[in-house]
């Protein structure tokens, strides 16, 4: 049975471009493809078959050519012409064609894998004191780091040698496996990608083109950083790899528990324990700043919790915007340890204040009411 003309089958005249081929190729496979005609599958895989032949031929120069002036004897290798189909000459295959619609399940859709590739990215810890963190700083970190071999080079082989072409892919990076009517692409097994084989490896780095070495590299860390925040160093990571540019350092901050501040955002709070006749008659006190001691007025009849803002006294953040504040939350800080006389003296002061019919602890006698409040509810 006569072969139908191989521009009829992919729909296309004989002035087509390689693009207008491929583009009706394609539309016919994806037409014809058995996996989308359950109905008559046999049918659709013999369609599929004479489209791809027909696309074998004319997608490659040299066979279309020989089939503009022969026809089907120029290309049928039984009739002593061309090289026949399924095989690996310079058409594309169905992986080829398929690979940027299936996300290149077939095999990387024929692109050779370039052998040179970007060092991988580090991370390294800083633990920083928050007058590091708030007042900026330059530490000193050791990284352990694979980096470009010195004896080879990076490229893997012997001083004075150098890699060669790899024998089983031919330098392309991938192989083509024929299985049934798909041609499947895979990664070189021998050169695993990267199209070179080493045949007399570095002593020092086994071929690897790099080795491990710890650096030690210098950080400024800015003014107003906090945990979180993150440092980069451009090209202090990983060596790349044949060539390949350096991966990039990241210097992740940690700050450590102060014993007197926390840290919210821009601003600073402490907690300031005062006594019982300093929250009763007011007062001064001298609390602690980042930058040194500064007055606290503390006002008569002040409760303990009381927040009070000293503007300014906190962290410019890293990424701008104003100073924040330092919040001095007061704690009034019950007397222990009390002599006799002390005793004696609280108890007169306590007949005074439960005497004369004046609400001297406001807070309490609101808490006693609520209380009342809220029982006589349920009893009711």
């Amino acid at each position: 049975m006569a072969k139908e003309d191989y521009y009829k089958l992919l729909g296309v005249d004989k002035n087509a471009s390689d693009a207008e081929i491929k583009k009706s190729y394609r539309r016919l496979a994806m037409k014809f493809h058995p996996d989308r005609n359950k109905d008559d599958p046999q049918l659709a895989e013999k369609k599929f078959k004479e489209v791809k032949e027909a696309y074998e031929v004319l997608s490659d120069p040299k066979m279309r050519s020989a089939y503009d002036q022969f026809g089907h004897a120029g290309v049928d290798p039984s009739m002593g012409g061309g090289q026949g189909f399924g095989g690996f000459g310079g058409a594309e295959s169905f992986s080829d064609i398929f690979g940027d619609v299936f996300g290149d399940i077939f095999g990387g859709g024929g692109r050779q894998r370039s052998s040179v590739q970007r060092g991988a990215d580090l991370r390294y810890n800083l633990e920083l004191t928050l007058e590091e963190a708030v007042g900026g700083t330059e530490a000193t970190v050791k990284v352990p780091v694979l980096v470009t071999c010195s004896e080879c080079n990076g490229s893997g082989a012997r001083k004075g040698s150098s890699p060669v072409t790899c024998s089983t892919c031919h330098g392309q990076g991938q192989v083509r496996m024929q299985q049934g009517f798909f041609s499947v692409q895979q990664t070189c097994p021998t050169c695993r990608g990267t199209g070179k084989q080493i045949k007399d490896p570095c002593p020092k780095c086994y071929g690897q083109g790099r080795v491990q070495e710890t650096k030690t590299l210098s950080v400024k860390v800015p003014a107003g950083v906090d945990s979180g925040d993150r440092v980069r160093l451009a090209g202090e990571g990983e060596a790349g790899v044949n060539g390949g540019p350096a991966g990039d350092l990241y210097v992740q901050v940690h700050v450590k528990e102060h014993p007197i501040f926390t840290r919210d955002g821009a601003n600073l709070y402490c907690e300031v324990p005062i006594n019982f006749p300093t929250a009763c008659l007011g007062g001064e006190l001298e609390v602690p700043t980042l930058n040194g001691k500064v007055k606290l007025k503390i006002p008569p009849e002040t409760q303990t919790g009381k927040l009070f803002r000293l503007r300014g006294k906190g962290v410019k953040p890293v990424r701008g915007g104003g100073v924040g504040d330092l919040l001095c939350r007061v704690q009034i800080e019950t007397p222990v340890h009390l002599t006799r006389e002390q005793k004696e003296l609280v108890e007169k002061l306590r007949d005074s204040l439960t005497g004369g019919g004046k609400q001297h602890s406001p807070q309490e006698h609101s808490w006693i009411d609520g209380v009342k409040s809220f029982f006589d509810n349920l009893t009711g």
